[in-house]
Parts: structure tokens; C-alpha cells; sequence
């Protein structure tokens, strides 16, 4: 054992005691790649349905810790989260999933090269059902690299 023993002062025979004192550089270096792999993948993990989306220079919603995503893929498939659905069953998972809280918040992704007319036809659906709080939800554009005029 590697410094784990201290003898008597005095030396010579007697016995040994263990130290009391605990390392923690080896917990310390763990949580930290726990941290960061987590960091990293936690973004990943928002929703698994691929989804072009378009860009636009608005500042980020505040949002729900949990907000509800019902996305349209090129195909023009609609997703609740990661499950296919079709149309007139989307209120009524919509309902299901939100418990009947009509106030939930229901982010709205699409494709950009989706018709306008679907994208609305999911909106008024979800509206239709009740629920108040629908957003669309876009990539955010990347910002100039400089000012314009200076």
C-alpha cells in the first residue's frame, strides 16, 4: 500500500495506522468527463427527426422546460416528438401527451422546402384543438461578421 501506513514516532516495531485522509483528485477528474460528455450529447438529444430548417434573425423564445415539438420532414411526414403520426390522430395525441393542459407549448418544426399551405394546415389542426400556445420554431442565422458601415 503506497503511503497508506504511518508508524509510531520513535520507529522501530508497532503497529500501523491506516491514513485517514481521502483522495479526491480521481472523483474530481470523473465527474469532470461526466460533465462534459453530457454537456455534448444533452443537445443531440432534442429530437431525432431531420428537419431542414430555415433561418431567420430573431432572438431566442423563452421556453418551457418541456415544450411539446410536432415536426414535418420533407417527405411531408408528421412527427410528435420522434413517433410518425397522421393528421387527424394529432390533436388527439397532442391531448394524451399534454395530460389536457391546452396551455402546453407546442413548438411547430417544418422543412424549409415544405408548402406553406401543409405547414398551416398542422397550425390550424393544433389550434383547432384547443391548445393557445403554438410557435414555429427556425435555425438562427449566422450574424455578420462585421458591423455594417464601420
Amino acid at each position: 500500500m503506497a503511503g497508506g501506513m504511518i508508524g509510531k514516532p520513535g520507529g522501530g516495531h508497532g503497529r500501523y495506522r491506516p491514513m485517514a485522509e481521502i483522495n479526491v483528485t480521481p472523483l474530481v477528474d470523473v465527474m469532470l468527463v461526466l460533465l462534459i460528455v453530457f454537456m455534448v450529447t444533452a443537445p443531440l438529444m432534442t429530437s431525432g427527426v431531420n428537419v431542414d430548417l430555415p433561418k431567420a434573425d430573431t432572438r431566442q423564445l423563452n421556453s418551457d422546460s418541456d415544450p411539446l415539438t410536432v415536426s414535418i420532414n420533407s417527405a411531408d411526414k408528421i412527427f410528435i416528438q420522434d413517433s410518425e403520426i397522421d393528421l387527424p390522430g394529432l390533436v388527439t395525441k397532442l391531448n394524451a401527451i399534454a395530460n389536457g393542459d391546452m396551455t402546453r407549448r407546442i413548438f411547430v418544426r417544418a422543412d424549409k422546402g415544405i408548402e406553406y399551405g401543409e405547414v398551416m394546415s398542422v397550425m390550424s389542426t393544433i389550434a383547432q384543438g384547443g391548445f393557445t400556445k403554438v410557435a414555429l420554431l427556425a435555425e438562427q442565422a449566422p450574424g455578420p461578421a462585421t458591423k455594417p458601415g464601420g
